[in-house]
């Protein structure tokens, strides 16, 4: 299996370039809109174009949400840097219109696609106001984490702590949520046994911290060069070792 991920593209048009076809899965890291140089429109029609390829590939695209786009998305929720006022009802209207296209996390046996990562910390703090009897799921069985943090967005009552905000990101939480951790919480605190692939972070190029038993890599580059992060499970050991029991 190959995939190629598209981190934070806040509007540029770059992923046109891909040839999907090359590709098993083609998965988005989320941020789609707040650009600070492209035009509303440019933007709106980036995002519409993103969503009809998922639409003609729904089982190779995978569409994850980013802090910026939840605060569409959930308006008037969850507010960050980069809010366009005169987006809001666009984006919220198409957001909304298609939100069963997107999610929070995706998961292919030892690797995690989010938005920002997962810390230990975030993870000891979840269980609120008996969360986990709710989901019917246990969020510390890896092999079931992507699909936890997906029902919870479901759930208007659970998806709160998604968007946890630590005080590195100028929140008052005790932990930064997939979609808000910051690079100095998940680069220490990354999770033992699996290996996360996310954006959030500016970096001048991929960076991954750790090793087999478990990692995280940074792949938001956009701002310096028109890169893309792959992987080829044919040349990755246990990539799909069954984490289920």
């Amino acid at each position: 299996m190959k995939i190629i991920t598209i981190s934070d593209l806040h509007g540029r048009n770059s992923w046109l370039h891909i040839d999907v076809g090359h590709y098993d899965k083609v998965i988005f890291l989320g941020d789609y809109t707040d650009s600070y140089e492209l035009s509303d429109a440019a933007i709106l029609e980036n995002l519409s174009q993103i969503i009809r390829l998922k639409q003609q590939a729904p089982d190779k695209v995978i569409l994850l949400i980013g802090n910026h786009d939840a605060q569409y998305l959930h308006f008037p929720h969850y507010r960050c840097s980069g809010f366009r006022p005169s987006m809001q009802p666009a984006l919220t209207s198409l957001f909304k219109a298609n939100l069963p296209l997107f999610q929070i996390a995706h998961q292919e046996g030892l690797y995690l696609f989010t938005h920002a990562g997962v810390t230990n910390r975030w993870l000891a703090h979840i269980p609120k106001g008996d969360l986990s009897a709710k989901l019917e799921l246990n969020l510390q069985a890896l092999g079931q984490l992507a699909d936890a943090m997906n029902r919870m967005h479901l759930d208007r009552m659970l998806r709160t702590s998604l968007f946890d905000v630590s005080s590195l990101r100028g929140g008052f939480d005790e932990a930064g949520g997939p979609l808000w951790a910051d690079q100095r919480e998940t680069s220490t605190d990354y999770l033992p046994g699996l290996h996360q692939i996310v954006g959030h972070t500016p970096v001048p190029e991929f960076t991954t911290i750790g090793g087999k038993t478990g990692s995280i890599t940074y792949t938001d580059v956009l701002q310096t060069q028109d890169a893309f992060y792959t992987i080829d499970f044919d040349d990755v050991n246990q990539a799909f070792v069954d984490l289920s029991g």
